[in-house]
């Protein structure tokens, strides 16, 4: 069990609210996933072709993905087949390491871009319903407790009470909100938000924009004509171009960003009601197809819910019963 004693140990030096939130927000997920994989474990004291078909059909349906999923079985056979594990209960060590290298990429890939001398422009991206302006709102809260100065750009000027909805996060924030009247020009809203940003000093300028996929290419102009203010008005902006994902969606989040994908340079995904959803393996479908790094997650409806994505703790959070050491001791004991 040696990959699981290394995350053991690298999850020691997580705070007992970091495991607790991947671990409380990934409940549903961890119910129907890891229970699941658990009793497949017990079914199939060995390892088979058996055991692999049923593995793909039970990740298949957690929305891992087909791709993914095909991706994910070839690799435990190889490392079965070259470690010559024939018992499955033995694979479980195995499992974990292959999900974290599908997971892992770089440290920097979960941390935001930002500017470290100067404004930051981030751009927030997505459907409408998928939780983009909540998430502007928990990550301007964030940012705020942070010690940074932040300032909010109210550029979704077609959804009817977006730009209200903005001025609440704003008003229970304590943040300014940079707004025009309902169905304005969005990149003359980023231009004022940006001459109001820079005036301030602030910190981090956060960018709501519409999120209607009725017309793809409409959506790209716009996104397009937002990108080139920013660049133009801030050389180097946007720093971050954030899509926000509904993770309760499962594959249907997965086409929204392949489309983004092709509307803006996505540079990371934040999903959100992750804590809603049995569809958590779309986490793993997301990195391996898109290879967009999992920034953020919405674990939960309060303020600080919003985490940043942390590979060992989403897995302990997936597979926590298998972490159990012999004597009964988890991570969070060794906190």
């Amino acid at each position: 069990m040696g990959f699981f004693n290394n995350m053991k140990n690298r999850l020691t030096g997580r705070t007992h609210s970091v495991t607790d939130k991947f671990r409380d927000g990934l409940s549903k997920t961890r119910h129907s996933l890891a229970e699941q994989m658990n009793n497949l474990v017990k079914k199939y004291r060995r390892v088979d072709e058996d055991f692999f078909d049923e593995l793909e059909e039970l990740l298949i349906e957690s929305d891992v993905g087909m791709t993914t999923v095909m991706d994910l079985v070839d690799r435990l056979k190889d490392e079965a087949r070259t470690r010559n594990i024939k018992e499955t209960a033995l694979l479980k060590d195995v499992i974990i390491e292959v999900l974290s290298d599908f997971l892992i990429r770089s440290k920097e890939d979960t941390e935001l871009n930002l500017n470290p001398s100067g404004l930051s422009v981030i751009l927030l991206v997505g459907v409408n319903g998928a939780g983009k302006t909540t998430t502007i709102g928990k990550l301007a809260n964030r940012l705020k407790s942070e010690g940074k100065s932040v300032l909010l750009a109210a550029a979704d000027t077609f959804r009817a009470g977006a730009i209200d909805q903005l001025q609440v996060w704003g008003d229970r924030t304590g943040i300014d909100v940079i707004k025009h009247q309902e169905g304005s020009d969005p990149a003359s809203v980023v231009f004022d938000a940006l001459q109001a940003a820079k005036s301030r000093k602030t910190d981090v300028l956060l960018c709501d924009t519409a999120g209607r996929l009725q017309n793809k290419v409409n959506l790209m102009k716009e996104l397009e004509k937002i990108k080139r203010v920013i660049t133009r008005e801030c050389p180097g902006a946007p720093h971050e171009v954030l899509l926000v994902l509904d993770a309760t969606t499962g594959q249907n989040a997965l086409n929204q960003a392949k489309l983004f994908r092709q509307a803006s340079e996505v540079t990371g995904i934040v999903l959100t009601k992750l804590d809603g959803t049995a569809k958590g393996g779309i986490v793993l479908a997301i990195r391996n197809e898109l290879d967009i790094p999992v920034k953020l997650v919405g674990l939960g409806e309060q303020l600080n819910d919003l985490q940043t994505f942390d590979a060992d703790a989403f897995l302990y959070g997936l597979f926590s019963e298998w972490f159990q050491s012999e004597d009964g001791a988890d991570p969070e004991s060794l906190n």
